[in-house]
């Protein structure tokens, strides 16, 4: 067959139970909500609703190319990414703020053998006692995986967001990370692909540069 452009809008969202504080607000969460619903699709506000359970991957037509978009997972031990002064641990009273991950889509398209996804991650940051200044960068890694027995990545990158903290002390915040692209897999391969994401504070410091070789 020729090449082929396959369209998969799966949005799939995860809770975090981090309490009553990490619940959006309809007012300043909006024009995030709308954000995500041009891109991934949705009827009434995200923000509104209780995060549902993930939507099962869409087996494509093709009996030839049973390609589904990988599933999203949140990184063991990258759900949370908290900050301190300086100095100290983010525990307590010396804790600046508490970002985390509320909500996640993802959507995949299939075109001269590679996979073009986007993957968008809503979350919240939360101002501690210690205080947060006035404006917080977030990061953020998206990795693709090829899960099982060699765990192997595929591609990976990261990313920040900047957050401008309000009087409220619980800000949201969103990110699309609109260039995640990597070789398509075979159909025998598919099912054990995953986008995982998480915190990565590395993504504050910037991608370290490839070493040049000797000639």
């Amino acid at each position: 067959m020729g090449d082929r452009v396959i369209r998969l809008a799966i949005a799939a969202a995860v809770s975090v139970g981090l309490g009553a504080a990490l619940l959006p607000q309809a007012s300043s969460a909006q024009s995030l909500s709308d954000r995500f619903k041009s891109l991934f699709g949705g009827g009434s506000s995200d923000s509104d609703k209780p995060a549902a359970a993930p939507a099962a991957p869409r087996q494509l037509d093709d009996s030839d190319a049973e390609l589904t978009c990988p599933p999203v997972q949140i990184r063991a031990g990258a759900s949370t990414y908290s900050v301190a002064a300086p100095g100290k641990q983010p525990v307590g009273n010396d804790l600046k703020f508490l970002a985390s991950i509320t909500r996640t889509a993802r959507q995949c398209s299939l075109n001269n053998g590679e996979i073009t996804a986007k993957i968008g991650i809503q979350g919240r940051v939360i101002v501690g006692p210690s205080g947060a200044p006035p404006s917080v960068e977030v990061p953020l890694r998206v990795a693709v995986v090829r899960g099982g027995v060699g765990e192997k990545t595929i591609a990976t990158k990261a990313y920040t967001t900047t957050v401008q903290i309000d009087e409220s002390g619980s800000v949201p915040f969103s990110l699309v990370a609109e260039d995640v692209v990597y070789p398509a897999p075979s159909a025998a391969e598919n099912d054990a692909y995953v986008f995982y994401i998480g915190f990565d504070p590395q993504a504050l410091k910037g991608e370290p540069k490839a070493r040049s070789r000797k000639k």
